[in-house]
């Protein structure tokens, strides 16, 4: 019955085996009308999730065209300041036909260029930072295989504001309604969701399940459960982190940049020169350019010498606690919450007091402690696993298989397993506060 469809993914996966570890080809930033709201009436007119465009198109590895369809959507969502913006997501309709279940995979491209998201790579679009959401193929095809409809959200929106949390989350909430609204995706109000996301897409994958009870209940009641694995939860712990650390430093920029760029925060003012030109820099750059791009670079060499202190920078400050998941609603539906705690491996030896270990970027420590406050605020349907022998890297390749088996489990109607009241202790994940 599905043998078609399976063929056709078969030469999806044939392409990406084929080019993904082929050196990467750039094409110049193309201008797209499709990403441009330009009706008639203000965007503040419709309601978030509002489907404002509709394309069909083959879906796209590495610039190749395939033979599967995919659907875009241009939808009204919100950004960080709670104005109305344009985003843009992706569709593949389930190979069996089946219009009940779908995956929301948040992707993890992880770039502050808009022409880095996966629509971009899926629409065909060919870059370096666009690899990623090109290779992250392998990983939306399980789901694709077992019959789901797949949305794949631009997570970041059309700013591409990186880690920037709560815009991820109604980014991602508000993809749902879209696809739920377009007769061209095959799904329904009734249609339900499993949210997926490791890393960058975790980011998304976690705000939106903590947002969804508020912001979109619509969404939240079809929801099934969240699973996510390296996750980003306190950032001003991750910067302590990573400072000095070999390869992945670069990401202290690229947040800076993101969720500054979110909030409409101006930090430059507390630059030194260097760091001035790191944040130049970087503006466009993507994890691809960011990764062991600045080994040992510490948030000292960034600033003036009166800042080194970062809680003496008060819009750091309230950037940082604009992002903390800590402090966002406790999600309502069952999660699978994984996370690595060897960073030794790639490179952060970092072990600072009161945050601890981590998988090289993120923390440990930080991802127990939000675990256990899940637990303690009323949704006992939480189970954590921590890899402590594996890296950011390593951890994703155990949590995939892991992950798809316990959304598979929430669709069947099984009892989500518990790990609540054998979590170790973490770290305080209260709000930061100004100094001076």
């Amino acid at each position: 019955m599905i043998r078609k469809p399976a063929r056709l993914l078969t030469v999806v996966l044939a392409l990406v085996f084929t080019f993904a570890a082929a050196p990467a080809a750039t094409a110049a930033p193309r201008t797209d009308p499709f990403y441009s709201y330009d009706g008639a009436e203000p965007l503040s007119s419709y309601s978030p999730g509002t489907v404002l465009k509709t394309r069909t198109l083959n879906y796209h590895v590495i610039g190749i065209s395939t033979p599967l369809k995919v659907t875009q959507l241009l939808y009204r969502t919100t950004d960080a300041l709670g104005k109305p913006s344009a985003n843009v997501t992706s569709v593949v309709r389930s190979l069996t036909g089946d219009s009940t279940k779908a995956v929301s995979y948040q992707s993890f491209y992880d770039s502050l260029n808009p022409e880095h998201g996966p629509s971009r790579a899926i629409a065909g679009g060919v870059s370096l930072g666009g690899l990623i959401a090109n290779a992250e193929s392998l990983l939306i095809a399980p789901s694709l295989l077992q019959g789901y409809n797949v949305v794949i959200p631009d997570t970041e929106g059309q700013d591409a504001n990186f880690a920037a949390g709560p815009e991820y989350g109604t980014n991602t909430l508000d993809s749902i309604r879209a696809a739920t609204r377009a007769p061209e995706t095959g799904m329904n109000d009734k249609t339900r969701f499993g949210l997926l996301g490791y890393s960058g897409g975790a980011i998304a994958t976690g705000w939106a399940a903590a947002l969804a009870p508020d912001y979109a209940p619509d969404v939240n009641k079809n929801l099934v459960g969240f699973t996510e694995g390296g996750v980003l939860v306190k950032p001003s712990h991750n910067l302590k982190y990573v400072n000095g650390s070999v390869a992945w430093t670069g990401v202290i920029p690229m947040a800076l940049i993101g969720v500054t760029r979110s909030f409409d925060i101006d930090l430059t003012p507390y630059a030194n020169s260097y760091g001035l030109q790191v944040l130049k820099d970087m503006e466009k750059a993507s994890i691809v350019d960011a990764l062991g791009r600045y080994p040992g670079l510490t948030w000292e060499k960034f600033v003036k010498p009166e800042y080194t202190n970062p809680n003496t920078v008060l819009p750091y400050v309230e950037a940082v606690n604009k992002v903390n998941l800590g402090s966002a609603p406790t999600p309502t539906v069952p999660g699978f919450i994984a996370q690595g705690n060897n960073g030794v491996l790639e490179g952060t030896f970092g072990n600072p007091p009161g945050i601890g270990t981590g998988d090289g970027v993120m923390v440990a420590g930080d991802v127990r402690s939000l675990a256990r406050q899940y637990c303690e605020t009323g949704n006992k349907s939480i189970k954590y696993d921590q890899y402590n022998t594996l890296s950011h890297v390593g951890a994703a390749v155990a949590w995939a298989p892991q992950a798809i088996l316990w959304i598979n489990d929430r669709f069947a109607g099984k009892s989500a397993p518990s790990t609540c009241g054998k979590i170790a202790p973490g770290n305080s994940l209260a709000p930061e506060v100004p100094v001076g």
